[in-house]
């Protein structure tokens, strides 16, 4: 599978790519090979949102080689361009099924989370996939003067997939600062996957996701974490959405809110 496989559809300004989990974790497992490194944001509404509004977090993102549509109201966006996708590819879920279907030789390095959950995330994996290959975990409780000794031993461990969940803005603006300083590997931001897959925080019922309503469930199951940046970047999506496609020019690569 090579690069132009993975079909490029904009939304507000931001190239998604229209894939899916098979297609998606076939590609990742042969880009490992190239010896490069390469970065993956699972983007949902508040990541487009931001990258619109925010121009420190545009930045951060500059260097993001592939955003992949974690939400399903960025599928229904580009099935609007005629992307047929039928599901999401939603981190948690990406996670999981990379990971299982990339046993040894594939290796993975865990970056996030505190460290009872990843020690939960890394037994759940070899429960699920006893070939799995773990080579280095790190809690997402440091500070950034120790992310020299973090990145050294990443390269010292060379691993094929470095998965990031310290949640947004933060995985964001690390894999920026710090991308050019990894010597191979691929970088997948997908933020709520370890507490998911960990089985520390409880995901959004099957139903609710296919109707769009996961963060629906997360706000109720966080709301005062939650309730405010909810409630701001859903709206401000939606208003950016609406008036794009009253201009013409939501789906336009220059898009301009």
């Amino acid at each position: 599978m090579k690069v132009n496989d993975l079909p490029c559809h904009h939304i507000l300004g931001t190239p998604v790519r229209a894939t899916s989990y098979a297609d998606l974790t076939l590609f990742c497992q042969q880009e490992s090979k190239n010896g490069r490194v390469i970065s993956l944001d699972f983007s949902n509404t508040q990541i487009i949102t931001m990258r619109c509004l925010d121009a420190d977090f545009r930045e951060q993102t500059s260097n993001v080689d592939y955003f992949i549509p974690d939400g399903m109201p960025l599928i229904w966006c580009l099935n609007n361009q005629q992307a047929n996708l039928k599901d999401r590819v939603y981190g948690p879920a990406f996670m999981k099924h990379c990971v299982n279907h990339s046993p040894k030789p594939f290796t993975h390095f865990f970056l996030g989370g505190s460290d009872a959950c990843l020690e939960q995330l890394k037994q759940a994996f070899e429960k699920w996939q006893p070939e799995v290959q773990v080579v280095g975990m790190q809690n997402g409780y440091f500070k950034e003067e120790s992310s020299v000794e973090i990145v050294e031993e990443i390269n010292r461990l060379a691993p094929d997939f470095i998965w990031v969940g310290l949640g947004t803005p933060k995985q964001q603006a690390w894999i920026h600062q710090h991308k050019d300083q990894i010597k191979r590997g691929l970088l997948l931001a997908v933020g709520f996957a370890f507490d998911v897959n960990a089985g520390t925080k409880p995901d959004a019922p099957m139903w609710m996701q296919n109707m769009g309503l996961g963060w629906l469930f997360r706000l109720l199951s966080e709301p005062r974490r939650l309730f405010g940046r909810y409630l701001y970047y859903n709206t401000m999506f939606l208003f950016l959405l609406v008036r794009g496609l009253l201009k013409g020019n939501a789906w336009k690569r220059g898009f301009a809110p």
